[in-house]
C-alpha cells in the first residue's frame, strides 16, 4: 500500500467490515464452523456506558443447576449476539431466503448467554428460549412483534424471518431479555463500504466473516493486511471510501441508526407489554467492538442511554449495562463475554 494515510483509512474500513458480521450472518458460508473454538484468546471491547458495579469479568453460573421450574420461562430476543453466532453449536438450516434458525430456539450453543441464564435459573431448554435472529434490526423486531413475521425481506441485510410461534413464547414468558440495535448501523455501513469500493471489498469481507481471523494473532494481522493490499482501488473508489470514512458518511449512518432505534425501541417495549403484561423485561446494553472510531463510540453510548431511559420510564423494565463484555475480532462475544452478560442478567432477574 503506497499511501500510508489511505492504508489507515482502509484499516478503519476493515473495522467496519468486522462489525458487519451480524448483518450478514444469514449467509450459510458466512457462519463460523461449529467446530470453532473462539474462546482461546480474547480482546476487550470498548465500554459504551461504564457501570461502577461491573469492574471485572464475572464467574460463570454454577455447572450444577437445580431442576427446571415449569412455572418459569425465560425468552431472549435479539440479533446474532443473542443467537450465539461465533460459538460452537449454533444451529440453522438453509432457507429460500437466508437461513432458518428455528432449530436454534431450543438447540442454541451451550456457551451462549441464553444457555447460561437458563442454567442459572434452573430451567431446561423448553423454558429457556433463544429467539436471536442474525441480522435483525429494531424495525424488524417491531414488525415481528405484531404478527411474528417480517412483512417483506430486509433488502440491505438479506434477511426474511417468519416465526409466528415467537408470539406464543413471549406470551408465556416470565422474563424477557432484548438485545437489538447494532445492525441498524452495521447493515447500512457495510453496504455503503461495498458501494464505495464497487464491491472490491467483497473478498475481504468473505475472509473476515469466515471466522479464520476470529483469533487475534500476528499471522492473522498479516492476512488482514494482505487482503487490504489486494483491494487496488481506483482514484474514484478511494475518494468514495474517504468520503464515507472521513467525510461524514459514517456519521450520518450512525445518526440515522440512533434515530431509528429511538423510534423503534419504545414500540418494542410497548408491544412486549401488550403481549405479556406481567413479564419482567430486561433491556441488555451495548458494547462497542471498535472504540477507535469515535462516531461508533458515540452511537453505542447513546443507545445505552436510550435503554436506561426506557427502563426508567416503564414499570417492570430493567436496563442491564454490559460495558466489559469481551468480543472476538468478528464483533461477537467470546465465551467469557457470554458468561459476563449472563451473570449481569442473572443479577437483574427479580426473585
Amino acid at each position: 500500500m503506497n499511501h500510508p494515510r489511505f492504508a489507515a483509512w482502509l484499516c478503519s474500513a476493515a473495522a467496519l467490515v468486522l462489525l458487519a458480521v451480524p448483518a450478514f450472518a444469514q449467509q450459510p458460508d458466512a457462519l463460523p464452523p461449529e467446530q470453532a473454538a473462539p474462546a482461546a484468546q480474547e480482546q476487550p471491547a470498548g465500554a459504551a456506558a461504564p457501570d461502577a458495579e461491573a469492574t471485572t469479568e464475572e464467574a460463570a453460573p454454577a455447572a450444577d443447576t437445580p431442576a427446571a421450574d415449569p412455572q418459569r420461562t425465560y425468552v431472549a430476543l435479539g440479533d446474532s449476539i443473542v443467537s450465539g453466532v461465533g460459538l460452537p453449536g449454533f444451529k440453522y438450516t438453509d432457507a429460500a431466503i437466508g437461513m432458518d434458525v428455528a432449530p436454534n430456539f431450543e438447540g442454541y450453543p451451550e456457551q451462549c448467554y441464553v444457555s447460561l441464564v437458563g442454567k442459572g435459573l434452573g430451567l431446561d431448554r423448553q423454558h429457556a428460549i433463544d429467539l436471536g435472529l442474525p441480522g435483525l434490526t429494531t424495525g424488524d423486531l417491531v414488525d415481528m412483534l405484531h404478527t411474528g413475521a417480517m412483512p417483506k425481506m430486509n433488502q440491505l441485510a438479506g434477511t426474511y424471518y417468519v416465526y409466528p410461534q415467537m408470539l406464543d413464547y413471549i406470551r408465556r414468558a416470565d422474563i424477557i431479555s432484548v438485545q437489538v440495535g447494532s445492525n441498524d448501523a452495521l447493515v447500512p455501513a457495510l453496504v455503503a463500504l461495498g458501494n464505495a469500493t464497487n464491491w472490491k471489498s467483497e473478498q475481504l469481507v468473505a475472509t473476515l466473516i469466515s471466522g479464520v481471523l476470529r483469533t487475534p494473532s500476528f499471522e492473522n494481522l498479516q492476512r488482514l493486511n494482505s487482503g487490504l493490499s489486494r483491494l487496488r482501488l481506483t482514484r474514484e473508489e478511494r475518494k468514495a471510501t474517504t468520503q464515507l470514512l472521513l467525510g461524514g458518511g459514517t456519521d450520518a449512518i450512525c445518526e440515522q441508526a440512533y434515530q431509528d432505534a429511538a423510534v423503534n425501541m419504545p414500540q418494542v417495549v410497548a408491544q412486549l407489554r401488550a403481549l405479556n403484561p406481567d413479564a419482567q423485561i430486561i433491556l441488555v446494553g451495548y458494547t462497542n467492538p471498535v472504540p477507535l472510531l469515535p462516531e461508533w463510540t458515540q452511537l453505542f453510548r447513546r443507545l445505552n442511554a436510550l435503554g436506561k431511559s426506557l427502563a426508567a420510564q416503564n414499570e417492570n423494565v430493567t436496563y442491564v449495562p454490559i460495558p466489559f463484555a469481551m468480543t472476538a475480532t468478528d464483533a461477537h462475544p467470546t465465551v467469557s463475554g457470554h458468561k459476563y452478560i449472563a451473570n449481569r442478567i442473572l443479577r437483574a432477574v427479580k426473585k
